[in-house]
């Protein structure tokens, strides 16, 4: 196998990609390449630095920095002063993040096409999806590779070390790779160069505008990844409104289109579902899986629709699901320390969207006894999507019985400013079952203090996240962890 450190020079990597045109070289074309970053700081000896422009910085502004470290060469959008930058070699291009993706897959031995590979986009049940399909590519034979939320500080890394991250599967032996694929992927084009045997859209709803601006931008981001540039076939959930449209949006697509399987709960039969559990018949096979939440039934499915549609065989899909008992902080059980029994059930979920929350709640409701309650803990984020936060506030309240609203990951704003948007949006009907207690970790020692037997104490939006950002400072912090703790010191 080749090192996709060493692949050689800039002219290669321009004949490879540009055909020897769209882009202009100042300097030598024989300057070798043995890797590719954006950060200077992470510039080595022989390293070509990408100067992306973004919205507070500009980084044409760290060449200087980046040649004094060591790169033998610039990706650029212009030509820069030699008096700023010396000779070193400068590739210009029209726009260096939308280049900067193709060459990083050029320099890295072209990774995604020597496996088969997998892009999963939607709003929410990306990574539940992503570790179903891992689980059942493992029971075919096969050594996977999961790029996603749980993986890394971002859900799709930046393209260099996207790029550099599938190279690493090749060279462990991997034959499949699995990503999540969010939208600011997407609008900032880290994906492109990479190839898809496959790309999965699990639903739409209203989250980032503090990125996209509006709900119409935020669909055409995720509606960009199926494209037959980036995979022949597309899988897509129906029973979204927003995938109907995505289906006609292919379909009326000029040239060369992508296959399209769509997908819907309505083609399953008697389905199951428990706090623990979920089952079902799909197509005359009984599918069960160790993990409970009427939403997962729809994240099943796509996992099994994909699977087989790229050449699983059935066995192996239900071998794959049936192992797979749990997904971290994606309607995680918290289970009761040996020899206490609360009587009531403790969920951790990953929730962080009006739709999210809600399908969350729906979810616990249908899991327990009529005239049993849902308690729910959750707080919005700072720096983030201020509009979904009332959004938010209104779903918690309407479909809980008793609503703690507290910090999550409040970063720079005030705590209370931001449980003060999210109250906003409770209409004046829910008020009563809605309290207000910034610190998180109190905030689920009342929730589980109230509960009684038979309950749900259902903890949102940090779901796996071990720690909590406070602006100043990042402290440990685990949902689950704490809600254990509470449950290790309880008398009942």
């Amino acid at each position: 196998m080749t090192d996709p450190h060493t692949i050689g020079s800039l002219a290669e990597v321009l004949g490879s990609m540009f055909g020897g045109a769209a882009a202009q070289v100042h300097g030598d074309a024989a300057t070798q390449i043995s890797t590719v970053t954006h950060d200077s700081r992470a510039v080595e000896s022989g390293s070509l630095f990408a100067c992306l422009r973004g919205g507070r910085v500009d980084g044409h502004d760290f060449a200087a920095a980046a040649v004094g470290a060591g790169a033998s060469a610039l990706l650029v959008d212009h030509r820069l002063e030699t008096a700023t930058v010396g000779g070193v070699t400068q590739l210009i291009v029209d726009d260096t993040r939308r280049r900067l993706g193709p060459i990083a897959a050029t320099l890295m031995g072209d990774p995604s096409g020597r496996m088969m590979t997998v892009g999963i986009t939607g709003t929410n049940g990306k990574t539940t999806t992503s570790l179903m399909l891992e689980s059942i590519f493992v029971a075919h034979g096969q050594r996977v590779g999961v790029i996603g939320t749980l993986n890394g500080p971002r859900t799709t890394p930046e393209a260099p070390e996207l790029q550099q991250r599938l190279a690493e599967f090749v060279a462990d032996g991997c034959s499949t790779a699995v990503l999540e694929v969010s939208s600011h992927a997407l609008t900032l084009h880290r994906v492109d160069g990479t190839h898809f045997d496959a790309v999965v859209f699990t639903n739409f709803g209203h989250d980032h505008l503090d990125l996209h601006g509006t709900p119409e931008d935020y669909f055409r981001a995720k509606a960009s990844l199926f494209d037959i540039r980036f995979a022949p076939l597309a899988v897509i959930n129906i029973d979204d409104t927003h995938g109907r449209l995505l289906t006609d949006v292919i379909a009326d697509n000029d040239g060369p289109s992508m296959r399209v399987v769509a997908y819907s709960v309505s083609e399953l039969v008697d389905v199951e579902v428990t706090a623990t559990s979920l089952s079902y018949e799909w197509n005359g096979h009984r599918i069960y899986v160790g993990i409970g939440g009427a939403f997962n039934v729809s994240n099943s499915i796509a996992a099994v629709v994909t699977a087989t549609e790229l050449g699983v065989p059935i066995d192996d899909v239900i071998s794959g699901l049936a192992r797979l008992d749990f997904i971290p902080g994606r309607f995680e059980t918290v289970t009761w320390p040996t020899g206490i029994d609360g009587g009531f059930s403790v969920i951790v979920d990953y929730a962080h969207t009006p739709d999210g929350l809600t399908e969350l709640i729906a979810a616990a409701r249908a899991v327990v006894e009529e005239s049993a309650s849902v308690i729910v803990v959750f707080g919005c984020g700072g720096d983030r999507d201020q509009g979904k936060r009332a959004e938010m506030g209104a779903a918690a309240a309407a479909g809980a019985d008793r609503v703690i609203v507290t910090s999550d990951n409040p970063r720079s704003e005030a705590p209370m400013q931001i449980i003060g948007d999210v109250v906003a949006g409770v209409s004046s009907n829910y008020r009563d079952r809605v309290t207000l207690n910034p610190d998180r970790h109190t905030a689920i020692g009342e929730a589980l203090d109230v509960a009684q037997s038979g309950d749900i104490v259902v903890i949102a939006g940090k779901g796996h996240e071990k720690t909590q950002d406070l602006g100043d400072t990042v402290v440990e912090f685990d949902d689950r962890a704490v809600a254990l703790s509470f449950m290790e010191s309880s008398s009942r």
